[in-house]
């Protein structure tokens, strides 16, 4: 290596290319369509097969862990209503009081007071929004002028969040259906949870035909799943907070697969996060216990030397390089065999990311 060099990074181990036409724009037609690598981790073995295939490669008795969060409409487009600017919004969160946190573009500064008119899908006019002020990381601070809860102004105003790599986040109708997963039940994610875009109906029915149980626990993915890791080493990085929740029902169910020696396969990164951050509340009340209900803010990173408490399994997508996702499926699976594992998927014409192909580690 030359002086001019720089020295590689902990977080360079986690980088590759990918070809940009490998970026998967549209969902399949099928859901279950979609290609399914399987990793084994005793034998560092790689298979190829089929999301339909994965009652397949799971034992009677596993309990699969599905995260129910639904995703909301949560792009606003409108304009600033005094000066007629574009003005664009990411509906974030809310607090108690009807106050929400947006991430939002628009030219110049915006005063206190100041309202923005949100336009619907077909740009009509749908009411303001007040500026009250800029929260943490110069997010806006806005209400309704008018009252009227958030979820009913974003199901009327809303866009779907699409990612940038998909179509530079623009929407198509049929991302309102195709960007939720069947299951989706509790309304407050800004991204889906990509991993469960695969099930159906059919699917699900025939994994529970089989003898494994399906539970659900709840994340809201937030903004930050979208933003790789900034600093070289993973010690250094500060993990987004998302809200989360285990109900008591799940985590008996899980306590007992756990006691029958079963296995629990999480179905997306979101899931592990939930299950991950509840095992080690409960670890630290009793080391007899598994996992116990919770809810609430997490800000768990997984990084390799993570020591799983409650996963056994992931059935995951494949996630941009650097990420704080790709991390945690090393910690997981380990290192060389994810990284190997990525480039087979790149020589194999994988689809990649949020509408593409998944794996399947075991």
């Amino acid at each position: 290596m030359s002086p001019s060099t720089p020295a590689a990074s902990e977080l360079d181990q986690y980088d590759f290319d990918l070809p940009r036409e490998l970026i998967a724009q549209e969902p399949l037609a099928q859901r279950v369509d979609s290609r399914m690598m399987v990793i084994h981790r005793e034998t560092q073995t790689i298979e190829h097969a089929h999301v339909r295939d994965l009652p397949d490669y799971l034992k009677a008795g596993d309990t699969l862990v599905v995260n129910d969060s639904k995703v909301i409409p949560a792009r606003l487009i409108g304009r600033r209503t005094l000066t007629g600017g574009r003005w664009e919004g990411l509906f974030l969160r809310q607090d108690e009081s009807g106050v929400a946190e947006l991430l939002c573009k628009t030219r110049g500064s915006m005063e206190i007071g100041e309202t923005v008119t949100i336009n619907d899908l077909e740009g009509r006019d749908q009411g303001r929004l007040i500026f009250l002020g800029l929260g943490e990381q110069g997010r806006m601070l806005m209400r309704p002028e008018l009252p009227e809860p958030w979820f009913t102004l974003l199901d009327r105003c809303g866009r779907v969040p699409l990612p940038p790599y998909i179509r530079d986040g623009q929407m198509v109708d049929d991302d309102k259906k195709r960007y939720q997963t069947v299951y989706a039940r509790v309304a407050g994610s800004v991204a889906a949870p990509t991993a469960g875009l695969h099930f159906t109906p059919e699917l699900i029915q025939r994994t529970r035909s089989a003898g494994m149980a399906l539970v659900a626990v709840t994340l809201h993915v937030g903004i930050g799943t979208f933003r790789p890791i900034q600093v070289d080493r993973l010690d250094e990085h500060r993990m987004h907070s998302e809200y989360g929740e285990i109900t008591s029902s799940v985590a008996k169910r899980l306590q007992l697969t756990r006691s029958e020696g079963r296995r629990i396969i999480a179905i997306g990164t979101t899931s592990v996060r939930v299950l991950e951050t509840a095992a080690a509340r409960a670890k630290s009340l009793s080391p007899d216990r598994v996992i116990d209900e919770w809810s609430g803010e997490t800000d768990i990173f997984i990084k390799p030397g993570h020591q799983f408490q409650a996963v056994d399994g992931l059935l995951t997508n494949f996630h941009l390089p650097k990420s704080s996702l790709i991390v945690l499926v090393s910690a997981l699976a380990g290192h060389q065999l994810v990284m190997k594992a990525y480039r087979e998927a790149i020589a194999e014409r994988y689809r990649f990311y949020s509408y593409g192909d998944c794996m399947l580690i075991l």
